[in-house]
C-alpha cells in the first residue's frame, strides 16, 4: 500500500473523523484535518510530524483557503479529501424554523461546497485526488420522522457527489458519497444533534423518534467506527472506487427497502406516467 498520500479531513476532532484521523496517521498517512477547536483537535490526536491540526471555519471561503494552501505548505498534494463536518436536526419540518434549517444546509452542504472549491484546483493540477463526502442513508431514504432537514441536507450531498464525479472524472479524479447507518460515535448526543427550539405536541411521532434517539439508541448503536474507517481507506486504495458507498447491515437493509419501494412505485404507474410524450 502505498503510505503516504496526504489526507485532508474536516470536522475531525469527535467521532467518524477522529476514529479515521489516528488509523490514518497509525497506517502511515500524512493527515491535515480541521475542526473549529484548534486545542480540542489537538488534544485528541495527539503529536505526531505527519499531523498538521488546523482550526477552520468552513463558512468561511477565506478560512477554507487558508487552511488548505497551509496543507499544501507542509504536504505538497492533496490525495484524499474526507467532507466529514456535519451535525444532526430532530424536528418536523413544521417546527424547524427557517433559520434551524438554513444553518443546518449551511454545515452539511455549503461547508463541503467549500472545502470542494478549495482543494478542486491542486487536485486538477495533479490531475489525481479522491473527495468522499460523507452522507448518510437518511441521505438515500428519508423514511425518518423528524428527519427531514436533516435529510435533504444529505440528499443534498449524495446529489452533487454524483454531479461531481461526472464533472472530474476527465481530469483523474474520484468522488465518493457514503451512507453510513448507525454507528457508535457522538451523533446523537447534544452536542451533534440540533432539537427544535420550539416543539409541538401533535408530532407524536417525532418525539417518539426523539426520545428513541437520544435515549434508546445513543451508545447503542451497531456499527464500529474502527470498522467503518477501514472500509473508507480500503476504498480509497481501490482501483474499482464505488460512487455510493453503504456503511453497516442496517445502511444495506434500508437501501434495499428504498429500491424496492422505487421499483414498485415505477412500475405500478408505469403505463400512464410513460404515455406522456407528443
Amino acid at each position: 500500500m502505498e503510505s503516504k498520500k496526504v489526507w485532508f479531513v474536516t470536522g475531525a476532532s469527535k467521532g467518524l473523523g477522529l476514529t479515521l484521523v489516528k488509523k490514518l496517521l497509525e497506517i502511515g498517512y500524512r493527515v491535515a484535518a480541521t475542526s473549529r477547536n484548534l486545542n480540542d483537535l489537538s488534544k485528541a490526536v495527539g503529536e505526531n510530524e505527519n499531523f498538521l491540526p488546523l482550526s477552520v471555519d468552513l463558512l468561511s471561503e477565506k478560512s477554507v483557503e487558508t487552511a488548505v494552501g497551509e496543507a499544501l505548505s507542509k504536504f505538497g498534494q492533496l490525495d484524499v479529501v474526507v467532507n466529514n463536518a456535519g451535525y444532526g436536526m430532530l424536528g418536523a419540518l413544521e417546527e424547524l424554523s427557517d433559520k434551524e434549517a438554513r444553518e443546518n444546509f449551511d454545515v452539511n452542504v455549503f461547508g463541503s461546497l467549500n472545502v470542494i472549491r478549495k482543494v478542486l484546483p491542486q487536485m486538477r493540477k495533479q490531475q489525481s485526488g479522491h473527495i468522499f463526502n460523507i452522507s448518510s442513508i437518511g441521505g438515500f431514504s428519508g423514511n425518518f420522522p423528524g428527519f427531514g432537514i436533516y435529510c435533504a441536507t444529505k440528499f443534498a450531498v449524495a446529489g452533487f457527489t454524483e454531479s461531481l464525479a461526472a464533472e472530474v472524472k476527465a481530469m483523474g479524479i474520484k468522488a465518493t458519497v457514503i451512507e453510513p447507518g448507525y454507528f457508535r460515535t457522538e451523533f446523537l448526543t447534544s452536542g451533534s444533534l440540533a432539537v427544535p427550539s420550539n416543539p409541538i405536541d401533535a408530532y407524536k411521532e417525532v418525539r417518539d423518534s426523539q426520545a428513541a434517539h437520544q435515549n434508546d439508541i445513543n451508545n447503542q448503536q451497531p456499527g464500529d467506527p474502527a470498522k467503518a474507517c477501514d472500509v473508507i481507506i480500503a476504498a480509497a486504495e481501490s482501483e474499482n472506487v464505488p460512487l455510493h458507498l453503504f456503511l453497516g447491515p442496517d445502511a444495506y437493509t434500508l437501501a434495499d427497502a428504498k429500491i424496492a419501494d422505487l421499483q414498485k412505485d415505477m412500475e405500478d404507474w408505469k403505463a400512464l406516467a410513460t404515455a406522456t410524450n407528443f
